[in-house]
């Protein structure tokens, strides 16, 4: 990366204006602040899913279908950000993001039905995929302005906002409404971004030589195109992971190693934690070792865990399973998203986030038909698996460069 003395930006709309001085500190913390409240409004839907399938009627197959409105909507929406982040810059996306996830946190409660709740579930996940994308996309380039490796930071930043948004929506789900604690999140979230949204629309994301030749309207060379389509695959392998893990550990503790259901539930508990912990340590880690050493030692370590977590005979042995499994698979997304926009800029984080997306959405599905077929600790085996593979590919792809754009 080039040497970047002093990050320097104009206010956006001014042409020829004088470039205001910005410490990329403040632009750190308020990328911080998008992340954690990221996490914050998504944990804060889920716990209410359960009352809102009771307000709408719907059956468990009935919510199935219209939570595919979620996944339809962030999909969909992840595919365009990226132009979207070249053509308008990733710090207007981002605030326009998560101004839109805020106000549709507010949409469910006004539903009466499955597909009324579907349609306005395609709103919210065009939110969530649109924020996704712009403030990785914006990480990406802060991270190449300080050059310090401090992308897993924001990754913990949201594993921290969602850990928050858990906790206080299983405090409030008593004694509050669906629609009230909906509200106010819709609220938290309005004011939360009209005090760290300014500070990213008063700068530009920080520009480097590199920064430049990844916004230019360009061409992606075909082995550039190879490189973010395996750091795609990569992101894949540790979503499909996280997904698998926050619908199956408990029941696999429950049902196959006879845990109480108390116990159960900190099977998942533990892996989110030791997953945040890692993340907030992944700064250190990175710079002590670099980005391929940290993705092969990380998917390793993941793979360990699991075979213990999924094949162990004891409870406590399992639940020791999953928290390596968690400070494993820590790191890998954000690096491997981070390695991707720095290839082919914010096409390369949309089509890295995509892909990781879809990793957590095949998952769950795809550990419940292989328990069905063989049985559950051997579905929760791929997970070991697809963690391997990631630190295959990871190392397939050490010393990874993208060529020289074609203008």
């Amino acid at each position: 990366m080039p040497l970047l003395n002093k990050v320097r930006t104009a206010v956006p709309g001014v042409p020829g204006g004088d470039p205001a001085p910005t410490s990329p500190s403040r632009l750190r913390i308020a990328l911080t602040v998008f992340f954690a409240l990221d996490g914050f409004l998504f944990a804060g839907w889920v716990v209410r899913i359960p009352a809102i399938k009771q307000q709408t009627g719907s059956s468990a197959s009935d919510l199935g279908l219209a939570l595919l409105g979620v996944s339809a909507g962030a999909v969909v929406t992840m595919t365009l950000t990226g132009r979207l982040c070249r053509r308008f810059g990733s710090h207007p996306v981002t605030v326009a993001s998560a101004v839109l996830l805020a106000l549709s946190m507010a949409l469910p409660p006004l539903t009466h039905s499955a597909l009324a709740l579907g349609l306005v579930l395609l709103v919210f996940g065009a939110a969530y995929g649109g924020i996704n994308v712009a403030m990785n996309s914006a990480a990406v380039d802060l991270v190449s302005a300080m050059r310090r490796p401090v992308m897993p930071s924001f990754h913990a930043a949201f594993s921290l906002g969602g850990m928050l948004g858990a906790g206080l929506g299983g405090l409030v789900a008593g004694g509050l409404s669906a629609a009230a604690h909906l509200l106010a999140l819709t609220g938290i979230g309005l004011l939360v971004t009209a005090v760290a949204g300014p500070v990213l629309l008063r700068h530009r994301a920080p520009s480097t030589g590199t920064t430049r030749a990844r916004t230019a309207p360009r061409r992606i060379e075909g082995r550039t195109r190879r490189l973010v389509l395996l750091f795609g695959v990569i992101a894949l392998c540790t979503a499909y992971g996280e997904g698998a893990m926050a619908d199956w550990s408990a029941l696999h503790l429950e049902q196959d190693l006879h845990a109480h259901p108390g116990l159960a539930a900190l099977g998942y508990s533990l892996f989110a934690l030791t997953m945040t912990v890692g993340r907030l340590s992944g700064t250190a880690l990175l710079e002590r070792l670099g980005q391929t050493p940290t993705l092969v030692i990380g998917g390793a370590t993941a793979a360990a865990g699991m075979l213990i977590g999924a094949l162990a005979p004891s409870v406590w042995a399992a639940l020791a399973g999953f928290a390596v499994a968690g400070l494993g698979l820590a790191n890998i997304f954000p690096v491997a998203v981070g390695r991707a926009g720095e290839l082919a800029g914010p096409g390369g984080v949309a089509a890295a986030s995509t892909l990781g997306y879809g990793g957590m959405l095949l998952g769950p599905p795809a550990i419940g038909f292989l328990a069905d077929w063989f049985s559950l600790p051997v579905a929760l085996t791929t997970v070991a698996a697809l963690a391997a593979g990631a630190a295959v590919i990871a190392y397939g792809a050490r010393g990874a460069a993208a060529p020289r754009a074609v203008e």
